[in-house]
């Protein structure tokens, strides 16, 4: 496994993150705590250190299996993630959503107690709150990272100029800024490239891309897509857009092919795609497979040159912004 530092912190982190999601029992597809510790330990075997989760993944429970699994650890190795904004129990009050003080606090609280920790390394809202004004949000981040709650603070997919927003907003009131940006960004969804990305490596803030793998879209032939629990459309369990759309097929099949000259899988090609980006420090990945997640780890070593990423990128054309 190669490390890197998350942005500018300093902070060394795996160049793969393993994402959390698949772990608890809110959806059929997930994994129970037996399976998902099977994936952690494999993880942390195969030198992954930096963990994503978040409160209202399977209404918390994704964070309990991460603490459980890592007890047996030392915490000092392991770097955790988990985020902020949307409600962890099935049918939330009113301020159990949002970014204001009350919410952050109490949320933050009860991460903490879910995870079996004394401080979070990394903490993310999770998406923008138009209800509530950014400077609240900053001024009870900066008191949890004061009182020794949280190490860094993280965004996830929203406008540029909100981010740019909170920036100057952190820096105007000198207040702790956001260290991370997690957002939409694969070989089939290249949006982010237009400003967020540029935005993200003006400011030294490190990108942890979220759905990599477009869901899926990027580990095997399209037409194949629907065959999975998780991507059939009849299941509603994927709401993300239609990634075949403008030149996402002919991006799909160029993956394949060069996978196929290669002698890799789909995947370890889109990954190192990915991790190719010098603004990209570690793509979130999530997984049901040790297999998937010991593909996912050789894809660090994978090269491409030059004229097979301009290749892989030829066919991209402009599709409508998802993820805020």
């Amino acid at each position: 496994m190669e490390y890197t530092t998350l942005g500018s912190t300093g902070m060394s982190v795996s160049e793969i993150c393993l994402g959390c999601m698949s772990f608890g029992t809110g959806s059929d597809w997930m994994l129970d705590e037996d399976e998902a510790e099977e994936i952690i330990e494999r993880a942390i075997d195969l030198g992954i250190n930096f963990f994503d989760t978040a409160n209202t993944y399977s209404n918390g429970e994704s964070e309990e299996i991460l603490g459980t699994v890592l007890d047996d650890y030392d915490r000092d190795e392991q770097v955790v993630a988990t985020k902020v904004r949307f409600p962890a129990i099935a049918d939330p009050h009113p301020n159990a959503t949002g970014l204001s003080r009350k919410t952050i606090e109490q949320e933050l609280e009860n991460s903490l107690e879910r995870l079996g920790m004394d401080t979070v390394d990394l903490y993310q809202i999770h998406r923008w709150d138009p209800e509530t004004h950014i400077e609240e949000t900053l001024k009870a981040l900066d008191d949890a990272v004061r009182r020794g709650d949280v190490r860094y603070l993280g965004a996830s997919s929203m406008w540029a100029h909100q981010f740019a927003d909170a920036l100057h907003t952190s820096d105007a009131l000198d207040l702790e800024s956001f260290v991370s940006m997690q957002n939409h960004y694969n070989a089939v969804y290249r949006e982010e490239e237009r400003e967020m990305n540029p935005l993200c490596e003006s400011a030294g803030v490190g990108l942890i891309p979220w759905g990599p793998l477009a869901q899926g879209y990027l580990a095997r032939p399209h037409e194949d897509i629907h065959a999975t629990t998780r991507g059939d459309p009849e299941q509603k369990h994927n709401p993300n857009p239609d990634y075949s759309s403008a030149g996402g097929a002919e991006i799909n099949e160029r993956v394949e092919e060069l996978a196929a000259e290669k002698g890799l899988t789909m995947a370890q090609v889109s990954l190192a795609w990915l991790l190719h980006k010098d603004t990209v420090d570690a793509p979130i990945v999530g997984t049901t497979s040790v297999e998937h997640l010991e593909q996912a780890v050789e894809a660090t070593d994978v090269d491409l040159s030059d004229s097979e990423m301009a290749y892989l990128e030829e066919p991209y054309e402009p599709v409508p912004v998802f993820g805020h």
